[in-house]
């Protein structure tokens, strides 16, 4: 196969855009319900209410201040309302998925809480329940977990669901990338206290930002319509008892929103058939697709990754911001197949870097499911490292996953990678 540069970039994954968008736009500009309420916000929180199968969605700016108000509102519900100037967590300490974006992390350090970052497992990806476990052995007194769905794929949510029973721990369910994805049969965002959803621009479907938090308790969810409106008092003029938050979704981005609502499962199709076509075309190399547990859950498939055999890795170094790389022959790196994919103009990127290594909160607890990783950080110890999300950030990467991408850019995309192996 002759390999040229694509004309069109091919990205990781971009909005797919189909018509009726522009019309429930318009019908926001033309109607003059431009502002965060109007027909569109009604209606999308009315959608992804019954998509999910929760009782009460509400439409927010972004995924990240659905997690936000999530943790203010958990915090509060644990400890009681804090005092001016503090955050609800004041302090406590929080069990989190160390393998995801810092979007997951941070609404923890905006109410005063200690992030503890909890060792990612090989079957998902996600959080692992025995170091979960571990975890509340060391710090019985935790009470909230925030668990994410990476990349699109359920976590072992029975195991971590009977964990936090167990200890009496709230959970908050970041499905920011795993909407339209199931487990035995449920949606994710359903199976915590309360979940977010993000609409960014390169999620499954999108409105070019945007989010919702999702809960079973209507006075939860009319609490957080309040905070997300600055806390308005029901008074004729502008009465405050509280902080608030300018976060509530506006009516135009929830009419982008609505209009891609009905799309969700041809676009998990169109990724699925993009998955299929990597792990078919990759046949012989020595790599695996990114996991999920086939029996009992389905995951969206947002993005397609692999993970590259540890013998079959080039010698690979990273810093923080740069990488090197030796090439071998029939071996391979993260480093080397992106440096490929963008010599043909295709976008890749590493697996998200663990939360634990990250230079900001490389003082915060890391338990692994033998216990406290924190005194071998990112150890290299008999080939491989010492904690499973640093072992996956070393040897993995997420390939081109856009559902505009033809079978035949697909095709030049694995050919390249083939090449890296001297396949």
């Amino acid at each position: 196969m002759e390999i040229k540069p694509f004309e069109e970039k091919i990205w990781l994954s971009t909005p797919t855009m189909h018509g009726k968008e522009i019309e429930y736009v318009n019908e926001a500009y033309t109607t003059n319900w431009m502002s965060t309420v109007g027909e569109n916000i009604n209606n999308v929180e009315a959608l992804i209410a019954e998509k999910v199968g929760c009782e009460y969605s509400v439409a927010l700016a972004s995924g990240t201040s659905s997690l936000h108000l999530s943790v203010k509102l958990a915090g509060e519900k644990l400890y009681g309302i804090p005092k001016a100037g503090e955050g609800a967590l004041r302090g406590h300490k929080v069990f989190c998925s160390d393998v995801t974006f810092s979007a997951t992390v941070n609404p923890i350090c905006y109410e005063g809480g200690e992030p503890v970052f909890i060792d990612t497992e090989y079957d998902t990806w996600n959080m692992d329940p025995v170091a979960l476990e571990k975890a509340f052995e060391i710090y019985p007194d935790v009470r909230l977990v925030v668990l994410v769905h990476l990349y699109g794929v359920p976590g072992k949510i029975d195991e971590i669901k009977a964990i936090c029973d167990k200890h009496n721990a709230l959970i908050i369910e970041d499905a920011a990338e795993s909407l339209g994805a199931s487990y035995k049969g449920v949606q994710t965002g359903k199976f915590g206290n309360y979940g977010a959803i993000s609409f960014n621009g390169n999620k499954i479907i999108t409105g070019s930002s945007g989010g919702m938090f999702l809960t079973n308790s209507k006075a939860d969810a009319e609490k957080v319509r309040k905070w997300s409106t600055q806390s308005r008092e029901a008074a004729s003029w502008y009465q405050h008892e509280e902080i608030g938050y300018n976060y509530r979704m506006s009516n135009v981005i929830a009419g982008v929103v609505r209009g891609q609502i009905p799309y969700l499962e041809e676009h998990i199709a169109q990724k699925k058939a993009i998955y299929d076509r990597y792990k078919e075309g990759f046949k012989g190399l020595p790599v695996t697709m990114n996991p999920f547990d086939s029996e009992n859950s389905e995951p969206n498939y947002w993005l397609s990754c692999i993970l590259i055999d540890k013998d079959a890795m080039c010698r690979q170094v990273r810093g923080e911001t740069d990488a090197l790389y030796i090439s071998e022959e029939g071996k391979s790196c993260p480093t080397e197949i992106l440096d490929a994919l963008a010599t043909i103009n295709a976008e890749g990127r590493p697996v998200w870097k663990p939360m634990h290594s990250q230079p900001i909160f490389r003082a915060n607890d890391f338990i692994t499911a033998n216990g406290s990783g924190r005194a071998k950080t990112n150890a290299y110890i008999d080939g491989a490292f010492s904690d499973v999300g640093t072992d996956i950030f070393n040897r993995g990467l997420c390939l081109p996953s856009d559902n505009k991408m033809t079978p035949e850019q697909q095709d030049v995309i694995i050919a390249v990678i083939r090449n890296c192996f001297g396949k």
